[in-house]
């Protein structure tokens, strides 16, 4: 996963049209289908796929978090996750950003289609328009708090919801899973704004879908760098690789509690 450097000011897709229902891909296997799915049309053309994982009837409204996936592509194990953070009292919406996957990760997943998202691309304006898309579609969402919303990424996703909080801000919190850090985003580190979760492999490397910028020494270097700049900051590293989110059990059912902790922290009072 390749992440640019901070871009200037992102505009996004500020008035983009709001979300409609969407018919349930028919790929779904059974223990991903209790959720709501929703399509989000591009400004520049195309439509975003989400699947809406909401709390148990009653109370609300409800924070919202927004799940994006890495450079392996949509996948099953992203409602999944949403299903199980929708149990801490929150809205997740776990969607697609771009069609299809590359790199060694998509063996760790099962993936879901999404054909009319356009492709996968850099963490560029472009890409970012697609996640301000998304993020002014579930503020929309009956039900959501629009003024508490997280962002999840997992690897070029984490990239894509770094980029976006400090380009554009307004999100209250941010868990970045497996994620890439280059020098010129660790020194940007007095810009963040949200408080951050930071999730990460200490045996991360290209071998399971990883790369230089997402070995463990730079996600130590991107949560000192926050820590000197007096950010909100809390780390858990696990002696796992870049996809094992994926492929542990244990794992998973660490990091669904970690993050569903961190949320309820950060997003209800």
């Amino acid at each position: 996963m390749v992440l640019l450097a901070v871009l200037p000011a992102i505009g996004g897709c500020r008035g983009a049209a709001a979300p409609r229902a969407a018919a349930q891909p028919g790929a779904l296997a059974e223990d991903v289908a209790p959720v709501e799915w929703i399509q989000v049309p591009l400004a520049s053309g195309g439509v975003l796929r989400a699947a809406v994982a909401r709390p148990a009837p009653g109370g609300g409204p409800h924070p919202v978090v927004l799940i994006l996936h890495g450079s392996h592509g949509f996948a099953a194990e992203y409602v999944r996750l949403a299903r199980d953070l929708a149990r801490s009292g929150v809205v997740a919406v776990a969607a697609c950003w771009f069609e299809g996957g590359v790199g060694a990760g998509a063996r760790f997943v099962k993936s879901l289609p999404c054909p009319d998202a356009p492709p996968v691309i850099p963490v560029t304006p472009a890409a970012l328009d697609r996640i301000d898309a998304l993020v002014v579609a579930v503020r929309a969402l009956p039900g959501v708090r629009p003024d508490r919303v997280a962002l999840f990424g997992h690897s070029r996703g984490g990239g894509a919801a770094l980029m976006y909080a400090l380009g554009a801000g307004g999100v209250r919190a941010l868990v970045l899973n497996s994620t890439g850090y280059p020098p010129e985003v660790v020194a940007r580190a007095p810009d963040v704004a949200a408080p951050i979760l930071l999730l990460h492999g200490t045996r991360d490397d290209s071998a399971d879908g990883g790369s230089a910028l997402t070995a463990v020494d730079r996600a130590r270097a991107f949560e000192a760098a926050l820590r000197a700049a007096g950010k909100e900051v809390d780390a858990t590293y696990f002696e796992a690789g870049h996809n094992d989110l994926f492929a542990s059990a244990a794992q998973y059912d660490a990091t669904v509690r970690r993050i569903s902790a961190f949320l309820r922290q950060q997003l209800i009072p």
